[in-house]
């Protein structure tokens, strides 16, 4: 146990080390919790438009009058047209299911959004949010077209159950960063919290987020496989410290 304490001691020094030059490196200052709101703006905007996006869509979606714009937007169901799930699906991660307290979407997203943000940079970020959502939009059509009987099949009922939120893509962010920056057992924590999750809870939401995982996971193994056959590292540069430094090398975790 305590040889694993160290492991993630260690690992989370070295994502905050990271972090911490990629942010001097965009902003050319230090951001302590207390930094005015214009720093981080700079230093995370994205992550900001996409909490604020998520807090509108709450209120718009709980009003009597904006809970079916809402659905038409982005409301994804299996049930629906293939097309129209596809084109739900990028403002689908930014509608908080109705069924849980949006404050735990908003925290996922202002976290890992953000640590992601910093160290992969906007266009990435993005990147693996959308296909970390997308695995999971996809799954949901193949499970239910496997029946209930196989493990991992859903019951035809899921194809009426509204898929959206940002979980999937915050599950998804947190392997790629975790693979990016070396983390494994961080990394093996998550995935293993999401395998129990599945156990207690066998429903959509869990199973999709295996999907997502299986998404990043082949991503990272794909991109690990071509930097080995071009030369290059066998992984990420995660928080570069400033653009074009050449001699920077990724934190270790032995």
């Amino acid at each position: 146990m305590t040889r694993i304490r160290e492991s993630f001691r260690r690992e989370w020094r070295a994502l905050y080390g990271a972090v911490r030059a990629a942010l001097v490196a965009r902003t050319g200052e230090h951001l302590p919790l207390r930094a005015k709101p214009r720093a981080w703006g700079r230093a995370i905007p994205l992550t900001l438009a996409a909490v604020s996006l998520t807090g509108v869509f709450q209120l718009v979606q709980n009003q009597d009058w904006g809970y079916q714009p809402v659905q038409d937007i982005g409301a994804v169901r299996a049930a629906d047209p293939l097309w129209l799930a596809l084109v739900r699906t990028p403002l689908s991660l930014f509608v908080p299911a109705l069924d849980l307290p949006v404050w735990g979407a908003l925290a996922q997203i202002l976290v890992v959004f953000g640590i992601a943000e910093i160290c992969l940079g906007r266009g990435r970020t993005l990147a693996v949010a959308y296909l970390a959502t997308l695995a999971g939009t996809l799954y949901a059509r193949v499970g239910i077209a496997l029946g209930p009987d196989g493990p991992l099949g859903l019951p035809a009922s899921d194809a009426q159950v509204v898929d959206t939120g940002p979980s999937a893509a915050v599950v998804g962010l947190a392997v790629y960063v975790c693979w990016a920056n070396r983390a494994w057992f961080t990394g093996g924590l998550v995935v293993l919290a999401m395998v129990v999750e599945v156990l207690v809870k066998n429903n959509l939401a869990g199973k999709e987020h295996l999907a997502a995982i299986a998404a990043v996971a082949l991503g990272c193994a794909v991109l690990t496989w071509r930097q080995r056959g071009s030369g290059g590292p066998s992984s990420e540069r995660p928080c570069p410290t400033r653009s074009g430094d050449r001699s920077w090398k990724p934190p270790t975790t032995s």
